[in-house]
């Protein structure tokens, strides 16, 4: 419950039932119970507006998804897992390149030097 062991649910009962009394612990707890139940409600309101608002593109949407820690699990370490994954192949030669690429040198470039421009590439 929350993270929560029994020991400090327990210690929450008590400092509840030093704080209310007796007479007002039930009435206090009701009323909490009444307040989660609404909140519980419109959060579920609240994600059926948004599926249905979104058409039918987002059928499979589920808004835990836009949790920081899911978005990054799934749209960044997904790739990750899926490289770790896929069996290891062997790197390729220069001689499996296409001939364009194959006969293609590199050359660096010193300390100040500007590169080439290419008006094409941008």
């Amino acid at each position: 419950m929350f993270g929560l062991g029994w020991a400090e649910v327990l210690a929450l009962v008590v400092i509840a039932l030093l704080v209310l009394g007796p007479e007002k612990l039930p009435q206090a707890a009701a009323q909490a119970g009444r307040a989660l139940r609404q909140l519980r409600q419109m959060a579920t309101n609240a994600r059926n507006d948004l599926q249905d608002n979104l058409g039918p593109e987002f059928s499979n949407f589920d808004p835990t998804d836009l949790h920081p820690k899911n978005f990054v699990r799934k749209h960044l370490l997904s790739d990750l897992e899926d490289d770790w994954n896929r069996p290891t192949t062997p790197d390729p030669t220069p001689s499996t390149y296409p001939e364009p690429y194959a006969t293609t040198t590199v050359q660096e470039l010193g300390y100040g030097e500007i590169p080439p421009y290419d008006p094409e590439a941008t």
